[in-house]
């Protein structure tokens, strides 16, 4: 009787110091079997954690923003998969110059993608103009006079994980918002709305130059003419003497 009582003693004490792994306890406790929530934080997260961009850039921005695509930063663990069509995208990130010629097309882009969405103005020359801000004559002063910017990311170029630490904070931007707030945020009218005023004009480059007489007599007369008179008579050079 003794020795069986050691052995259960030794165990009992063997089982209390390896701490082994046992069954789950089962409760019906309504604390640890009920998730609750709200509709807006359900909604948000959801959101937050699926941020879709459009693969879209306009200069030397985008090199920095195409590695995150890569296996050394790998952007996709955040949930950002990148988009090559704006009505599937809701995330627009603006990386490089944006030129007077590219502001339609991008405003276009912008319109496409569908609400909510969100705007990440990339780099100096997005935010300011940059080193173009000073001479450049098609140079747009900050990509806010487009759209709407909801974070500025400045730097030439920012690195990857400064676009990292950009997406954090939207995210955070994004937990925070609610539906009922939702009206209140969308756009009232289209930021390009300025009707064109373009007017059909003759064409400047028509050719009339190779089919003046004087270019015709010049290809008539050398055609008796070695390879190189043949090329001077075509492309007469005048003599400042």
């Amino acid at each position: 009787m003794a020795e069986a009582l050691s052995i259960g003693a030794l165990r009992d004490q063997r089982g209390a110091s390896c701490n082994p792994v046992g069954a789950p306890a089962v409760t019906s406790d309504l604390s640890e079997n009920v998730i609750l929530t709200t509709l807006d934080d359900l909604h948000n997260w959801a959101r937050l954690s699926s941020l879709w961009p459009l693969l879209y850039g306009t200069a030397c921005c985008f090199i920095e923003f195409a590695a995150l695509i890569g296996s050394r930063f790998d952007f996709d663990r955040f949930g950002l998969v990148p988009r090559s069509s704006p009505r599937q995208a809701d995330l627009l990130i603006v990386a490089g110059t944006v030129t007077m010629k590219m502001a339609p097309a991008l405003v276009r882009l912008y319109e496409q993608m569908p609400e909510p969405k969100y705007v990440i103005a990339m780099g100096a020359c997005t935010i300011t103009g940059g080193m173009f801000s000073a001479d450049s004559t098609t140079a747009v002063r900050g990509v806010d006079k487009l759209i709407p910017v909801d974070l500025y990311l400045p730097g030439c170029p920012p690195r990857p994980e400064a676009i990292f630490d950009a997406v954090i904070k939207l995210r955070k931007k994004v937990g925070n918002e609610a539906l009922s707030e939702r009206g209140n945020l969308l756009p009232t009218h289209r930021y390009c709305t300025v009707s064109h005023q373009m007017k059909a004009v003759e064409p400047i480059v028509d050719g009339r130059y190779l089919r003046a007489e004087t270019q015709k007599a010049a290809l008539v007369a050398a055609e008796g003419l070695p390879v190189a008179a043949a090329d001077l008579a075509a492309n007469p050079v005048i003599n400042p003497a």
